[in-house]
């Protein structure tokens, strides 16, 4: 069921992906009509939340029994006794899934409104709160302890501080105003903490604000494959290049049973910190970050401290989660980018796979993988490192859960199969009560997890010999 309108990205921007996804290869297999109401469906799809929310369990500390059983807690006090199933997922153990309620058509909207800013209401929309620094606008008489409307300003026009809007909204539901107006906008004291808790939120999905710090990492479940079809092993030493905030860093860590070494990287000072915050949160020790731009990793050691930069093949197993356009992400409504910034990418990514393929062992494992859903920053990205680099074999994944790889890049169809690409628009959006939660079968809710999640894109290679 959709609520919302497509994804709104600049004309140049949708052409561009539109081409992309009416390639030849891909007409030519499905037909224009196909290929094109693909495209509309997979526009759609990315401005509204997937269907479940996940979280990865740190296995290091708790099992994962332990933290179902903690969260069906949390989630009933959440849900004001409601009770939500979690299921554990077959393929990949560590994840729980917890399915999200709506859209919810029959909440009263109410006289006094706050606005909050796109990257905010994208948050409220997967279950969180409204924090202080995102609220642009809130009605003028508004004090703490109002029932309030939250509207998401979607293409980003509602000044600081105004009393009202009347441009482009989006209903996210009620909450309750933890503060007044005055407080929101002071101009002495900036704060910070909550501002509006939501009570009747138009996709209902728990909150994790504090909740189990140490126990679970929410994540979607892409990015917790990825980390999976990496295998890394006790006692290896693996190279995550672009690490913050440390999702995949700390999972990797934890099946690895926190023996070895992985190496994190980022080349912003303060994302290495969060990367550091959240190894020290989650217990494991194995983790050692540093701040440095993966274009640059590979040459002599100089301190002897074991940071970058490395000398030729260091690494056993090097995961390359590269920066990206970023267009998988979901839910997001508004997409401002410029068509030379999409475009600025794929130069970058190949300048850090070719750092990565030299960083790395003979025998050894890289992962490539993206958040994004065009063709220049996935497939093609396969089809030229193939042929830059005759030392790599494409190899097939475990876990597999989704779909292959998009025609389009010259990529055989054996080698599409071994690529996944998580492509939420092959399945219609739709409405999900608690009823219709309870009644489906098991293995449909994880059909549907495995489908209706972000846009993600996976690719495995392994080094036969040097270079």
């Amino acid at each position: 069921m959709s609520l919302f309108p497509n994804i709104s990205l600049r004309p140049e921007v949708e052409d561009y992906l539109r081409s992309s996804f009416k390639n030849e290869e891909m007409t030519t297999a499905l037909g224009v009509q196909e290929a094109e109401r693909k495209f509309e469906a997979l526009l759609n799809h990315l401005s509204h939340p997937p269907a479940f929310t996940t979280v990865r369990v740190n296995t290091h500390l708790v099992s994962v029994k332990h933290v179902k059983d903690l969260l069906l807690e949390e989630i009933h006090k959440q849900f004001n006794g409601l009770s939500v199933p979690i299921l554990q997922h077959p393929d990949v153990q560590d994840v729980l899934l917890i399915p999200v309620i709506g859209p919810r058509n029959n909440i009263n909207k109410q006289p006094l409104e706050v606005i909050v800013g796109a990257h905010c209401g994208n948050a409220v929309l997967r279950g969180a709160h409204v924090y202080v620094p995102g609220i642009m606008s809130a009605s003028k008489f508004m004090k703490a302890g109002d029932v309030v409307s939250v509207y998401s300003d979607i293409e980003g026009k509602c000044k600081k501080g105004a009393k009202e809007f009347s441009g482009k909204k989006v209903f996210l539901g009620n909450g309750i105003s933890e503060l007044s107006r005055n407080e929101i906008f002071s101009l002495n004291s900036p704060l910070k903490g909550i501002g509006i808790r939501m009570t009747e939120p138009v996709y209902l999905s728990p909150s994790f604000d504090n909740v189990l710090s140490s126990s679970l990492f929410l994540q979607n479940l892409p990015s917790v494959v990825v980390s999976h079809v990496l295998n890394p092993q006790p006692g290896e030493k693996i190279l995550d290049m672009c690490a913050a905030p440390g999702g995949k860093t700390t999972h990797i860590a934890a099946l690895m049973r926190d023996q070895g070494e992985v190496i994190a990287m980022d080349k912003i000072p303060s994302k290495v910190e969060k990367i550091k915050q959240n190894a020290a949160l989650l217990q494991l020790n194995c983790i050692r970050a540093f701040c440095c731009n993966g274009t640059k990793a590979l040459g002599k050691i100089e301190d002897g401290q074991g940071g970058p930069p490395f000398s030729p093949e260091s690494f056993d197993r090097i995961l390359l989660d590269a920066p990206c356009s970023g267009m998988g992400q979901r839910p997001n409504m508004t997409y401002t980018w410029t068509l030379k910034e999409v475009m600025s990418y794929q130069p970058l990514q190949r300048k850090l796979f070719t750092v990565a393929v030299q960083l790395l062992k003979p025998g050894g494992v890289l992962v490539y993988s993206t958040c994004t859903i065009t063709l220049a920053e996935n497939e093609e990205q396969v089809a030229w490192a193939l042929t830059a680099f005759p030392c790599l074999q494409l190899q097939s994944q475990e876990p597999h859960i989704g779909g292959e790889g998009m025609m389009g890049a010259g990529l055989s169809l054996e080698q599409l199969k071994q690529l996944q690409r998580f492509d939420p628009s092959i399945i219609p959006l739709k409405s999900t009560d608690i009823t219709s939660i309870r009644e489906a079968r098991r293995e449909d809710m994880i059909w549907l997890a495995n489908k209706d999640c972000i846009g993600f894109f996976i690719a495995k290679f392994v080094k036969r010999e040097s270079i």
